[in-house]
């Protein structure tokens, strides 16, 4: 896990232009710290294998940025910054040749986002698209699938405030800064979407959407996912860009079929005779990605415990209140992460607190972890 004082550089380096996975795993690997790291001379940085261009550029930038004041900004738009290393990463994204260092969240990750689809498609929708794109979306947030796209206009909208309507997890990958939202029309969207899920973006605060950046946005859209729906789109557009990540990510790639007449059925016809699945309802995607049981694998994972200290906490904790001294001596753990994994377990609903620092196990785990 990134401590605070490690993640303040994270930001930082990731602030300055040229610097994603391959330079980052460079300077990782050459320097014992990012503080270090932040903190080398040019021969240093490219002794670390930066070309000189990269190099002069970082020790430039440097004075233009305070590694402080990224957090404070970050703070003030309700934005966390996530580094590959931090358990709160989704575990999907980092399978992907290109992962983030740094992912920014508005909003929140949980536990159920583990099970995504990604739903795509033209900005410029059919009357048959949009009721495609919003009748699957609805209906796979009523599966507990957590509907993924990118909050463009269009199908990604629609498939936003479907799944939002039907209650379900929602998550919108942008391409800029999460302190903007693009288009701007979507301003109230994407605040419902913070309410019920997450914006996520691998662009520092402040960045302006660009072009390019929207092709490398959707690799992280389908990088999240299980599998790419792509709902309508020609030949050349972005939802067919995803598909392709998508295949290249080992992802399931779904198409609706439609018109032979329609531009906007080019794309979807063509991934069909490709090999992508045809999806008629939603059960076509459900069962092909093995997803029919959801509910019920989201019900035991949050019963299970997270990680090998809950596990240990948990052996502590009976039906009798334990006081958290009591707890932490018998475990030999320190008082803060006691309190900490405490409060997880009791958000998880496996521990309650019964008068003041005094917790009682309210139900038994589903299994063990790493059983």
């Amino acid at each position: 896990m990134t401590t605070p004082d490690e993640l303040k550089y994270w930001v930082a380096l990731t602030r300055i232009a040229g610097l994603g996975r391959v330079r980052c795993s460079l300077l990782e690997s050459h320097f014992p710290s990012m503080e270090e790291a932040w903190n080398a001379d040019g021969a240093e940085l490219k002794a670390a294998g930066l070309d000189g261009k990269l190099a002069a550029r970082i020790v430039s930038k440097r004075a233009e940025i305070d590694p402080d004041a990224e957090m404070e900004r970050l703070a003030k738009n309700n934005v966390t910054a996530l580094t590959w290393h931090d358990p709160a990463y989704p575990a999907r994204l980092k399978e992907i040749y290109d992962q983030p260092p740094v992912l920014y969240v508005r909003g929140q990750l949980t536990a159920a986002d583990e099970w995504c689809v990604a739903v795509v498609g033209t900005r410029r929708p059919t009357p048959y698209g949009r009721q495609v794109a919003e009748e699957l979306s609805y209906r796979l947030a009523q599966n507990s699938i957590c509907v993924v796209s990118g909050l463009a206009r269009g199908v990604d909208s629609i498939a936003h405030r479907a799944a939002l309507e039907a209650g379900g997890r929602v998550l919108a990958v942008l391409a800029c800064g999460l302190d903007i939202v693009y288009p701007p029309e979507h301003v109230k969207l994407a605040q419902e979407i913070i309410e019920q899920g997450a914006l996520v973006s691998d662009y520092p605060l402040g960045t302006q959407p660009r072009g390019d950046f929207f092709p490398r946005r959707n690799r992280i859209m389908s990088g999240l996912s299980l599998g790419v729906l792509v709902v309508e789109g020609d030949f050349k557009s972005g939802a067919m860009i995803t598909a392709r990540l998508a295949m290249e990510q080992n992802r399931e790639v779904f198409a609706v079929p439609g018109s032979i007449f329609s531009i906007q059925s080019h794309g979807t016809n063509a991934l069909i005779q490709d090999g992508a699945k045809l999806v008629l309802k939603v059960e076509d995607v459900l069962e092909e990605l093995n997803l029919t049981m959801v509910p019920q694998q989201i019900e035991m994972k949050e019963n299970m415990p997270a990680t090998d200290t809950e596990a240990a906490l948990l052996r502590h904790i009976s039906r009798e209140p334990a006081h958290v001294d009591e707890v932490c001596r018998e475990s030999g753990l320190p008082i803060a992460t006691v309190s900490s994994v405490l409060a997880m377990l009791e958000m998880k609903g496996l521990v309650r607190q019964m008068g003041p620092m005094s917790y009682v196990r309210v139900r038994e785990a589903q299994t063990s972890y790493g059983g």
